[in-house]
């Protein structure tokens, strides 16, 4: 297995991991980000990352990868490759997670929820949520890059490839909005604010 120094090393050298100051998705700002999505466009980082998570998962039954979209997509296709199965992904239909495109989950599958980062977990809770409705099982959460600084409470294994405790504020109390530093969106709707 990698080393959460080689990993790292990966998101560096590939321009993943960014600095500056950052909206990210849960509303919080922060002056580290993970743009997996540039890690993830080289196919043979994807495909050793997504068989290093999978991995970690390898004996727990999985039935099902799903991920949360857009960031989780490529990710979950690859660990659910590397498990040799299903991978499915949720999106946002009038606000709320749900299954598009044919996608369903039968009753009692085993279903392993893959997302590229964790911050705050809100993403990761909807699918979570979405598999109980369809009276799938969560057995796991894995994810590239776990920041939730120990947050989370779910009673699946929650397991990443590399875990790094980096600052979050709420807009009201952070410094580099104090700094007048500007502030960007990344993700699919990158911006400067």
């Amino acid at each position: 297995m990698l080393a959460q120094e080689e990993i790292q090393r990966i998101f560096r050298e590939t321009g993943a991991l960014l600095s500056g100051h950052f909206l990210l998705s849960s509303g919080l700002h922060s002056p580290v980000y993970f743009q997996c999505a540039l890690v993830l466009q080289y196919p043979q980082h994807a495909e050793h990352l997504g068989a290093e998570l999978a991995a970690r998962f390898r004996d727990d039954g999985v039935d099902l990868v799903i991920s949360p979209a857009v960031g989780g997509i490529v990710v979950g296709q690859e660990v659910g490759r590397a498990l040799g199965v299903r991978a499915i992904f949720a999106e946002r239909e009038s606000g709320q997670m749900s299954l598009r495109r044919g996608f369903h989950i039968e009753r009692g599958e085993r279903a392993l929820v893959v997302e590229d980062v964790i911050t705050t977990g809100g993403s990761t809770e909807e699918v979570m949520r979405l598999v109980e409705k369809w009276e799938g099982r969560v057995t796991g959460v894995g994810a590239l890059v776990d920041r939730s600084v120990g947050a989370l409470t779910w009673d699946v294994p929650v397991k990443s490839l590399t875990k790094l405790d980096v600052m979050v504020y709420a807009p009201e109390e952070c410094p580099l909005c104090r700094d007048k530093i500007p502030v960007i969106k990344p993700g699919s709707r990158e911006r400067n604010l």
